[in-house]
This record gives structure tokens, sequence and C-alpha cells, in this order.
């Protein structure tokens, strides 16, 4: 009952929202689309759904085709980033709503309603309005609708992005447990949020300009990144990406002279590439090379320091909270047993061995 895509292409206006868009979907796994904002997430799920028509390509569900069945037999919910409830019903009657479309039985309503708002914390709230409850709340309503329904497909598109970082990180940990209870459904989570997506998927999509860029397990997609651009989407802040050559077993980036030349790095031959470097692998230090401070960023408990060295820029992350004024000079260390090659068209030559606990963690 795999949901396959194969070549989908939606051009509107004169822009692609999905280009040869390739990717499998199968039962009982959480996949995790991440992507900019304006990737094709919502219009990749829209097609899913049936809400949106696409100029070519095939979908196909157990070998029948998918873009001739009828939206109400695709046996799809969906959940929106704008979280829609009925606000003159309560929550039980939110939920019920469609199965009392559907003509089910009274007893087997009030059962999945239960059940379904049981399973994601409201089931002492049957009898509020949603005027009465919290956005998270109400987020809850809409995600308790869509479980109700029992679908084969479950289609989410990015249903914590409009709440506050301390609610999505709690409903972020509860939507794991949920999502991991729903046997044999198709799920599909699209987020902008490379943290999200790691944390939640058991397959990683990474999404860019209409296309499936890559795809994997977290861990792979972490330490493999197909391209530069892969490289950038799913790290928070984004990679570091800068030219640079390598040369008698030394590297040469960004002004940094002469860099001896990891082990992972040592069989390419002589030629230039383009580096990659995660932020927390850049470090301040004593000396260095110079770079000036053009922004300063402060995230919880962590400092995203900009610096730019000569034309090339380079965000910094360090713990705790620091105070640099715009136009300061420090100095920049890098570690070369961290840094990814690619060649010079983006595409990944070597990576280096990382550890994916050090992105779940932060």
């Amino acid at each position: 009952m795999n949901l396959s895509a194969t070549d989908l292409c939606l051009t509107v206006d004169g822009v692609d929202h999905l280009k040869n868009l390739t990717a499998t979907f199968r039962p009982g796994r959480l996949h995790t689309v991440i992507g900019r904002t304006m990737a094709g997430k919502t219009t990749l799920l829209r097609a899913l759904a049936g809400l949106q028509k696409v100029d070519s390509g095939a979908l196909t569900r157990a070998g029948a085709d998918f873009l001739k069945t009828p939206v109400w037999r695709r046996d799809t919910a969906m959940v929106y980033q704008q979280f829609i409830n009925y606000p003159h019903l309560n929550v039980f009657d939110n939920v019920a709503f469609p199965l009392k479309r559907a003509g089910l039985p009274r007893d087997e309503i009030r059962r999945r309603v239960r059940q379904s708002l049981a399973s994601v914390g409201l089931a002492d709230f049957e009898k509020r309005k949603p005027s009465q409850l919290s956005g998270g709340q109400q987020q809850r309503v809409a995600m308790a609708r869509a479980l109700a329904r029992g679908t084969g497909i479950l289609l989410l598109d990015e249903p914590l992005a409009n709440l506050d970082y301390k609610l999505r990180e709690q409903l972020r940990d509860e939507f794991k447990t949920l999502f991991s209870e729903q046997g044999d459904t198709i799920v599909v989570y699209t987020t902008t949020e490379p943290a999200e997506a790691m944390m939640l998927g058991d397959v990683v999509l990474v999404m860019h300009e209409g296309r499936i860029l890559q795809s994997g397990t977290p861990q792979e997609v972490f330490e493999r990144p197909a391209t530069t651009t892969v490289a950038s989407i799913i790290n928070d802040p984004p990679m570091n990406i800068f030219a640079g050559r390598l040369a008698g077993g030394q590297v040469t980036v960004a002004g940094f002279q002469a860099t001896h030349a990891s082990a992972h790095l040592a069989d390419l031959p002589d030629g230039s590439y383009r580096f990659g470097l995660r932020a927390t692998d850049v470090s301040l230090a004593s000396s260095g090379v110079e770079g000036q401070v053009t922004f300063v960023e402060i995230s919880g408990s962590e400092t995203f320091v900009h610096v730019v060295v000569g034309e090339t820029p380079f965000v910094v992350q360090i713990e705790g909270i620091h105070d640099f004024a715009l136009g300061d000079v420090v100095r920049l260390r890098l570690r070369p047993d961290r840094l990814f090659a690619f060649d010079e068209q983006g595409a990944l030559m070597r990576t280096p061995s990382y550890d994916l606990a050090s992105v779940e963690g932060r």
C-alpha cells in the first residue's frame, strides 16, 4: 500500500511548484519533508490529497492510479498550518463532524472521538468551545479530528509553525509518540525546522524548488548531505559553504592558509572544491584568521556570531550569551576534521565522521 509519486510536475504562472518530483511514502513510517518557504511542500501535500491537479507525472497506491481517484475516496486526512476548527461547535462536535457526515453509528462516533481526544491529551475538554482553548489545544483539536477519521494517509502541513517555541517543543515530543502509534498509516509531515525533521522523521525528504533532492534516515541525510543545498537546508543555522583549494595535503579556504588536511580528505586529487563546515565547528580564538562581526543573534542559551572574512561569510555558534558590537574584529579557527568536501557543482565528495546525537541534543 505504498504511495508513490513519479515525475510530478506543476507550473503556475511560469514558476515550478513541482518539478519531476519523485518519492515513495510507506505505511507505518513518519515521513518529514523539510524545505525552505516556497519549496513546494504544501503543493505536494495538496497533490497527494487530490486538492491540487498536476500537469504531468504519476501518483499510484497499491498499483492503482491515485490521480484518477476522487478526493472523497482517497482515504486521506489533512491538518493545516492554520488550524481550522468550527467556532460554534464544542470540542466533541468539532472532532465528530466528519464522522457524522460519513454516517457512522452514534456509538462508533463516540468511541472514536473520545479515543482521539485522549490520544492528544484533551479527554477533559469535550464541552469547551475553541475560543476557550489555547493555540496549542486548538491545534490538538484539529489533530484529533484527523485521527478520528482513521484514514490510511495523514498529511500535516507545518502544524506547529504558528505556535510559540516552548509549545512547539512540547507538542513535538507528544507527536513523536502519537505518530508511532498510527500502525499502517502513511504519515507525511512538512516543516522548515531541521531539528523537527530529524527528531520526528523515520524518513527525511529534503525538498527544494519543487524537487526532492535527497531522502533517507535522519542520520543518513545529516551525515551525508548529497549537495551543498541539502547541507544548508538541514542545518540550523545553515552550514557554512565556501570555496577552497586542496594541494599537497594542505587546504586553503577563505583566508585560512595551509590548513593540514584531515585523513578523510587525503585521497582527494589536488584542485578547487567547495567546502562545508557547521557553525559549531568554527570557533573564536586568540589566534587564527581575522574577520569582522556583521551581525549577532542570541537564541536561548546560544549566540550566533556572523563574521565576514574577506568576502566570505561565516556563522559561528557558541554556548552562552555573548555581547559583540558590529564591526568588532575577531579571529576564527576551523576544525579541518569536520570539513565536508563538495565538487564545484555542489555534489558531495567527502564527509567527516559525525554523530547525529550532536544535532538531536541541541
